[in-house]
């Protein structure tokens, strides 16, 4: 997986293009995050793909084709801060897997977000890899929903060039 960080002007339609430029090129987006940064006329994009590197770096060389993209940045993961967000619906009627599915929240520091005589709704945060190990391991308890936000990321440290 790679995390791709491009900065954008912030104005209607630019979501659709590079979306459309995915689409067009036969890329797939694992997950897409887009939000205001701390500049109020840009907006972050992080976008996370599953690519070789040659495919990567033409995808990179078609984002800086845009006349809408500032800046692209592909994140090493191993000096980036990234995380997801995931709600987790299960079935759980009976209090004994009420218990059980709470306690495997509370060792992945998950939080009970609902709790009904019938199902039991979690939030994992946390790596794309730790929100998949929580979620096979609750599987067999019947997973109902799943929403997951898609990867925020930013480099760790100091970075002179990030806008």
């Amino acid at each position: 997986m790679y995390i791709l960080s491009v900065i954008v002007e912030n104005k209607p339609g630019v979501l659709f293009r590079i979306t459309n430029l995915f689409r067009s090129r036969n890329f797939n987006i694992e997950s897409i995050t887009v939000g205001i940064t701390e500049k109020p006329d840009l907006s972050r994009m992080t976008i996370t793909t599953v690519s070789d590197v040659k495919t990567l770096e033409q995808l990179v060389k078609q984002l800086q084709k845009l006349i809408d993209v500032i800046q692209i940045n592909v994140l090493d993961k191993e000096n980036a801060v990234y995380r997801e967000l995931a709600l987790i619906k299960m079935s759980a009627k009976d209090p004994t897997t009420r218990i059980e599915i709470a306690n495997f929240a509370s060792i992945y520091r998950g939080n009970i977000m609902d709790i009904t005589n019938e199902t039991i709704t979690v939030e994992i945060i946390g790596t794309p890899d730790k929100i998949d190990a929580f979620k096979n391991l609750v599987s067999g308890y019947g997973i109902i929903q799943v929403a997951r936000t898609g990867v925020s990321a930013l480099p760790r440290g100091t970075v002179d060039d990030d806008l």
